[in-house]
């Protein structure tokens, strides 16, 4: 058996999910689940949708991410029953006859209108219903009760093995186009240009790639969410920072590398020196290990990094326990992925709800917990040059800390961010970003 496949591990799939579906139900008090798909957002005054983004709870069971107004119904003790639109149209492409991996393991009743679906839903008093609200069909509102939610968000974190395998797919389409990217960087595009051989690469547009795609050259490498892409390069470019994913089957890669133009610059050996120890970092994702520790021993690690290039006047711990750090450093260290970029239940305390709070003086941490196998999480360390924040280190009374001319020499490349996705395991953690880029 190919454990690769993701048609032979689904069957393991469905019974990990009918098994959390009883169990959020039995602590809700309901007795069916339901999971639309989702319906399309339409802009204000006009006709014009926006890009439909599908219920992630509806592509766990299902490797469907465009089909709209279906749902998912499961009861315990039978068959998952999928309720698939395939409505008569000639304005838009209707979806193709339910096919794939999963049909012969679902009920599929194919309707033609949204209405058709009421028929085949079972009674609404007694269902959990877990959507958005104009998902609402008739009665059937969604009302995503805690409980469900809360226990099915937590279970989440725990990738299986078919998750795993769709996010190894998605790996190797985003380093492949990372891989074009870096090539039209060093040719001399332009960030849009670059943008678009990305996305050619990858095979995905901008509604299919999990997130807008972050395609920074010089100075822009210091906005963290950089998504102007200008249709013109600079003269001589100098570093090129781009952070990009790729879906598949609804599942995200998320991906951040840092070039400089002069492989031989002092600003390539500091992407080097972030490049190794964001590899040790990563080789930290083990079982038991504090999240929020490791994000607080990456400051410790990337101030280290700034002293030996003479950036940083202070010890690390220094520049820690001030605030410096947080003005080269100034984001969280990463974040659950699979279904969705920012996965949920980062910050769950239990599968009963409540919260982990962040570390003091680290408000942008998205991941809280306790590291765990089967836990997919993102390492990506950075390190900026912002106006903005340097400037507060001054007005803080700590100018002192930082060797300013230094500084200025490092300004114009903008910022430094390597970013893979790592698997916890029982034993030592699994980069699924380097290997995909070897192949």
């Amino acid at each position: 058996m190919n454990v690769a496949d993701p048609a032979l591990l689904y069957p393991q799939q469905l019974a990990v999910l009918q098994a959390r579906a009883d169990e959020a139900l039995a602590r809700s008090g309901r007795d069916h689940l339901l999971i639309p798909s989702g319906r399309r957002h339409y802009q204000v005054f006009d006709d014009r949708d926006y890009p439909f983004a599908v219920n992630p709870h509806f592509k766990h069971w299902l490797p469907l991410t465009t089909v709209t107004d279906s749902w998912l119904v499961h009861t315990p003790g039978q068959r998952p029953k999928v309720i698939y639109l395939q409505p008569f149209d000639y304005w838009h492409v209707v979806p193709e006859a339910p096919g794939g991996w999963w049909v012969e393991h679902v009920e599929v009743h194919v309707i033609r209108t949204p209405e058709e679906a009421l028929a085949l839903l079972p009674p609404v008093a007694r269902c959990a219903i877990l959507g958005e609200a104009n998902s609402a069909l008739g009665e059937y509102v969604p009302d995503n009760p805690a409980a469900a939610l809360d226990y099915l968000h937590y279970q989440r974190s725990y990738k299986t093995p078919y998750e795993v395998a769709l996010m190894r797919v998605a790996q190797r389409r985003a380093a492949h186009a990372h891989r074009a990217a870096e090539r039209a960087f060093r040719a001399g595009a332009s960030e849009f240009d670059i943008h678009m051989a990305y996305c050619a690469a990858a095979r995905q547009d901008a509604t299919e790639v999990p997130y807008q795609n972050i395609v920074a050259l010089d100075t822009h490498g210091a906005v963290l969410h950089y998504t102007e892409l200008d249709r013109e390069p600079p003269a001589t470019p100098l570093s090129f920072l781009i952070d990009a994913g790729a879906s598949h089957c609804g599942y995200a890669a998320d991906i951040t590398r840092t070039y400089a133009m002069d492989r031989g610059s002092e600003f390539q050996a500091m992407v080097d020196a972030v490049d190794a120890a964001q590899q040790a970092m990563c080789a930290g994702v083990r079982a038991g290990v504090d999240y929020r520790q490791l994000h607080v021993d990456a400051h410790l690690s990337l101030m280290g990094i700034l002293a030996d290039f003479g950036v940083l006047k202070v010890s690390p711990e220094a520049a820690l326990a001030t605030g410096v750090s947080a003005a080269f450093f100034p984001h969280g260290l990463g974040h659950p992925i699979g279904l969705q970029v920012h996965d949920v239940a980062g910050f769950a305390a239990s599968d009963r709800g409540g919260t982990i709070p962040r570390p003091e003086g680290h408000p942008y941490l998205r991941m809280t917990r306790v590291l765990e196998p089967g836990m997919v999480v993102t390492i990506e360390p950075g390190l900026y040059f912002i106006d903005m924040l340097l400037d507060e280190v001054k007005k803080n009374g700590h100018a002192g800390s930082v060797d300013w001319a230094r500084v200025d020499a490092f300004r114009p490349y903008g910022g430094i961010r390597i970013e893979d996705d790592v698997l916890c395991t029982g034993d030592a953690p699994e980069n699924l970003t380097r290997p995909a880029f070897g192949e």
